[in-house]
């Protein structure tokens, strides 16, 4: 069992299952705690991601990973911070694409809570661009796994 504090008020601490996995690449999400993402319905079901990348895969194509449900119907949505490896809410986020470092599915969207603490990172490693939750796209995911 993983445990991962929450950094929002009221909020249970989130207990991620060995049994527990992504389901857009079906990988086991337990293994990578710097990287867990995770959406909760309206009506209680939740997901939990191993990157951002997979988070937002099944945020634009809701009705292939999870029949019977759609993105209108999502509650809440959290992304790990990746520097205090603490879960964030998502659409406040910062996100920092291209850089130097490689997540679990390879390139990825790295969370930042503040954007200080992305444009610190963008710096350390490489980053290309500094995204903020509305400005993700399907293309922008796709570009993410084309490159190599």
């Amino acid at each position: 069992m993983f445990n991962l504090t929450a950094s929002y008020a009221a909020e249970p601490e989130i207990t991620i299952k060995k049994s527990d996995r992504c389901p857009v690449c079906g990988m086991f999400v337990y293994k990578y705690p710097k990287w867990v993402a995770q959406i909760i319905f309206q009506d209680g079901t939740s997901y939990f991601y191993d990157g951002a990348k997979d988070m937002f895969k099944h945020i634009f194509d809701t009705a292939k990973y999870t029949p019977g449900k759609s993105a209108d119907t999502i509650k809440d949505i959290y992304v790990t911070d990746y520097y205090e490896v603490e879960l964030i809410e998502a659409k406040p986020a910062y996100y920092v694409i291209g850089s130097d470092v490689l997540g679990p599915m390879g390139h990825e969207l790295l969370p930042f809570k503040d954007q200080e603490s992305a444009q610190e990172f963008l710096e350390d490693h490489k980053g290309k661009t500094i995204l903020r939750y509305e400005e993700v796209t399907p293309a922008i995911i796709e570009s993410l796994d084309r490159r190599s």
